[in-house]
C-alpha cells in the first residue's frame, strides 16, 4: 500500500513555486487540499499572499487500489489518472472558450519536483455548490453562464467517442458505440459491486439482465458532444467576474450527452440540475446511463474501501444509497 504524503515540506515546493509565480516571491506556506483520490491537491501561499494550486501525480497520491485495465485508455471508463489527461481536457475547453484555471507551470521532467506536477491559478473562494446553498439569487448569473458552457461542450462534434487525449491524439475506443462501452462498464461494475455487497450480489442476475435490456433498446448514434463526467457543483469554481471554472477535468470524454445529464441528475436530486436541464434528450440512454452510474457510484466507493482512503463513513455512505437505487430498479423484475 502506499504511503501518503501527509506531511508537505515546503523546502520541497519553493523551486517550482517561484518558477511558477515568480522569483521576486518566496513560498510561504504549502496547503493539501481535500477531496481528491487520484492526485494531490495543494495551495501554495506566497510571501505576498499570492496564491495558486498545485496538481501531483504520483502512485502515492493515489487512493485507488489497482485493478485490471487500469491504464487502458482506449476504455472510457478506465481509472486514466495523469499530467498528459489533464493536458488534452485543459485544451480542449480552452479552445471552446470555456473557463478553466490557467496554467502557470508544468512540470513532467520532474526537474522543479519528484513527481508530474502542474501549478494553475487558484480560486480561494466559494465553490458553486457553496454558492447555490448560501445564496441561490446570487448564483443565478453563474448557473446561467454554466449553462452556456454546457451547451458549447454540447454543440461540438468529434470524429469519435472516448478520453479526449486519446480521439484528440488520432485514436480511438476500442469498443463499437458508446452504449456497448457503457454495458462493458456497467458490467464490471456489477461484478465488483457484487463481490463486495450482498444486496447486490443476491440481486445480479436481474441487474445483469436489465442492463442488457436497457443497452439493447438504445438506437445507434454517431454524434460525440464534449461530456466532464463528474460535473457537480462542487466541480464548479467562481471567479471574481462570477463566471464558472471547470475543475477536475482529468476524465473528459467525448461521449453521449446523456451522460452528462445522468450524473448531473444523481449528484444534485435537490434540483440543482433544473437550471442545467435541455431539451431532445435520449430515454433510452438515460435510463442505461442511469442504472450504469447507480452500480459505478455502488462498486466505486467500495473498491476505495479496499484501500486506505480516509473518509470511509462518506464512502460508504454513496455505495449504500447507489446501491439501494440500483436495486430499485429492477425490484419486481
Amino acid at each position: 500500500m502506499a504511503v501518503r504524503n501527509r506531511n508537505v515540506a515546503r523546502d520541497l515546493w519553493a523551486g517550482a513555486a517561484r518558477a511558477a509565480l515568480g522569483d521576486g516571491r518566496r513560498l510561504e506556506a504549502v496547503e493539501r487540499l481535500t477531496g481528491g483520490t487520484t492526485k494531490g491537491v495543494y495551495r501554495l501561499t506566497m510571501d505576498d499572499a499570492t496564491t495558486a494550486v498545485a496538481y501531483v501525480w504520483d502512485e502515492s497520491e493515489n487512493y485507488w487500489p489497482a485493478t485490471e485495465g487500469d491504464g487502458d485508455l482506449t476504455d472510457p471508463f478506465s481509472p486514466g489518472v495523469g499530467l498528459d489527461l489533464f493536458e488534452a481536457a485543459h485544451r480542449r475547453l480552452d479552445a471552446l472558450g470555456l473557463r478553466v484555471p490557467e496554467i502557470h507551470l508544468i512540470d513532467r521532467g520532474r526537474t522543479r519536483h519528484p513527481a508530474d506536477l502542474a501549478i494553475v491559478e487558484d480560486f480561494p473562494g466559494e465553490n458553486l455548490l457553496e454558492l447555490v446553498d448560501r445564496d441561490p439569487r446570487a448564483a443565478e448569473p453563474t448557473v446561467a453562464r454554466l449553462a452556456e458552457a454546457l451547451e458549447a461542450m454540447r454543440a461540438h462534434r468529434a470524429p469519435g467517442f472516448g478520453k479526449v487525449a486519446v480521439v484528440d491524439a488520432g485514436g480511438s475506443a476500442a469498443a463499437p458505440s458508446c452504449e456497448q462501452a457503457a454495458l462493458a462498464f456497467a458490467l464490471r461494475c456489477l461484478a465488483e459491486a457484487a463481490a463486495r455487497d450482498r444486496r447486490i450480489a443476491d440481486a445480479r442476475d436481474r441487474l445483469d439482465e436489465r442492463l442488457r435490456e436497457l443497452a439493447a433498446a438504445v438506437h445507434p448514434r454517431a454524434e460525440y458532444s464534449v461530456v466532464h463526467g463528474e460535473l457537480g457543483f462542487d466541480h464548479v469554481l467562481v471567479d471574481r467576474h462570477g463566471h464558472p471554472v471547470l475543475i477536475d477535468i482529468d476524465e473528459l470524454l467525448y461521449f453521449d450527452v446523456e451522460w452528462e445529464h445522468v450524473f448531473l441528475r444523481l449528484r444534485h436530486p435537490d434540483g440543482h440540475w433544473r437550471p442545467l436541464a435541455v431539451e431532445g434528450l435520449d430515454e433510452d440512454r438515460l435510463a442505461l446511463y442511469t442504472l450504469t452510474q447507480r452500480l459505478s457510484l455502488t462498486a466505486g466507493p467500495l473498491r476505495l474501501l479496499d484501500g486506505d482512503f480516509p473518509d470511509r463513513a462518506f464512502m460508504r455512505g454513496i455505495a449504500e444509497h447507489h446501491g439501494g437505487e440500483a436495486l430499485a430498479m429492477v425490484s419486481g423484475a
